[in-house]
């Protein structure tokens, strides 16, 4: 069978071709404005390269802040204007402002709004043109899913749901015993006639999904060896945990069973001394910093929880942290005393008991300030799973397989799961927020805690603090 030559670009491609786009469109269009505008305070060229570099700078680093290369978001032009819109002002302002490394104020400011007006046309057009034609279904991938019939819906429903490009056209079932329907839209297909199914169906990639809980069901030789001669030809076939891990950010603790310790290999950094002590370094400094920054705020804070909350001001609580050993929380309080009356409960989305003030606290997450102190004494860092209580954790454990291995490194400030997951507290909520804890402490490093520090920034602007 001959490979199969469909063009489809992978989540890394299409995030590195929106940077790689964004920036040569935007110079590209100030270019030509000079030229028809006699434009010239911003000008791109050797002599000025600095102009350029920071331009560039301001333009990655706003971008990602407000989620211009989220690619769900990318897809979606109603989304993509408004995040253009900020990136482009904050990007113009923060320019102007910079001394020495931009140029001066043109004498006809208007200079100004003609470079505002190059950088949200420039990204506009190209993100018209990115929708119209690359998040097209001509450039879906298109997937084969091969697994047991008690899994295959939910591996469907996650996997359609992380990437919108990636489109799974039908399964294969190996279970033997049992029978499923996964809706009109994708379609059962027999194991022995797989290599006429991918020509036809014109597939571009099979997940396999093989699961440890069952051992009688599972790839059957005669399917295996049509893979095998598959994998030999150049067809892509990847296994459903290493997608899973790819696409969601998550580890899928539920599908690995007995093999967890095989499959989740710890980040080295956990262990690299060089990467803890500048941790260190730089959770002290951040929490002096978000200390002072607290102190001023606690006037203004003090004066709303006085009429809104009815209560202390501060309020600690015990949180489970590294290595399974209890300390101290401390916050902001957001809800009146004694809102516990009948014991530990889950706080829920819109919960009664937070008031007026004690939403915009949560909110701006201004109410997580006085944890600084915590980083400060080593209990938590600003980045690692957020810190549960003991009654939870308890709760959780027994529900969870491995729950408690979120425990070998401290609880964070912000997170992984914070940044990624919606807000809940059912069961499967734990679930998916222990998922994104593992994706992190597996691939812990500089580069993942930059992005959950700028996804941070992004939920504090668009106010979605939990």
């Amino acid at each position: 069978m001959s490979k199969n030559t469909s063009v489809h670009f992978e989540i890394s491609e299409r995030k590195v071709l929106l940077r790689i786009i964004d920036i040569l469109a935007v110079l590209l269009t100030l270019s030509i404005v000079g030229v028809i505008f006699n434009f010239d305070y911003f000008q791109v060229t050797s002599y000025n390269w600095i102009w350029t570099f920071m331009l560039v700078l301001y333009l990655t680093v706003f971008g990602s802040v407000f989620e211009l290369y989220d690619l769900q978001k990318a897809s979606k032009f109603e989304k993509v204007g408004q995040n253009i819109i900020f990136t482009a002002s904050v990007t113009v302002l923060f320019f102007i402002l910079t001394p020495f490394y931009t140029p001066s104020l043109p004498e006809n400011r208007l200079q100004i709004l003609f470079f505002f007006l190059a950088i949200v046309g420039a990204l506009l057009l190209w993100r018209f043109a990115y929708i119209t034609i690359i998040s097209a279904p001509r450039f879906y991938k298109k997937v084969l899913l091969i697994g047991n019939a008690s899994e295959l819906g939910l591996m469907v429903k996650a996997l359609q749901k992380s990437d919108p490009n990636y489109a799974i056209v039908g399964y294969i079932n190996t279970s033997k015993d049992e029978v499923i329907s996964l809706g009109n839209k994708l379609i059962e297909f027999v194991p022995r006639h797989l290599s006429s199914t991918i020509r036809e169906q014109g597939i571009t990639e099979i997940v396999v999904a093989s699961t440890n809980n069952n051992t009688k069901d599972g790839v059957d030789l005669t399917l295996l060896k049509q893979l095998n001669n598959l994998l030999i030809q150049g067809f892509s076939i990847k296994d459903y945990i290493q997608v899973y891990e790819d696409l969601t950010h998550r580890v899928p603790v539920q599908y690995i069973g007995k093999d967890f310790y095989k499959v989740f290999l710890f980040s080295r950094s956990n262990q690299n001394k060089f990467y803890l002590f500048f941790l260190r370094v730089f959770d002290l400094i951040f929490s002096l910093l978000g200390l002072i920054v607290c102190a001023i705020l606690i006037p203004f804070i003090a004066v709303g929880n006085l009429i809104g909350n009815r209560g202390s001001l501060f309020y600690s609580q015990e949180r489970v942290g590294q290595n399974a050993k209890s300390f101290k929380i401390l916050k902001f309080r957001t809800m009146p005393e004694n809102s516990e009356k009948n014991g530990p409960q889950w706080t829920e989305k819109n919960d009664a008991r937070i008031k007026g003030f004690g939403k915009f606290l949560r909110r701006t997450r201004l109410d997580e300030f006085p944890q600084f102190f915590n980083i400060l004494k080593g209990e938590m860092s600003i980045i690692g799973p957020r810190p549960e209580r003991p009654v939870f954790v308890k709760e959780l454990s027994k529900m969870i397989p491995l729950y408690k291995t979120r425990h070998i490194v401290k609880p964070g400030l912000t997170g992984w799961a914070q940044v990624k997951a919606n807000y809940g507290s059912s069961h499967d909520d734990s679930l998916e927020k222990l998922q994104y804890d593992l994706y992190y402490i597996k691939h812990r490093g500089l580069f993942l805690d930059l992005d959950i520090m700028l996804k941070t920034l992004s939920a504090v602007i668009f106010f979605r603090g939990q």
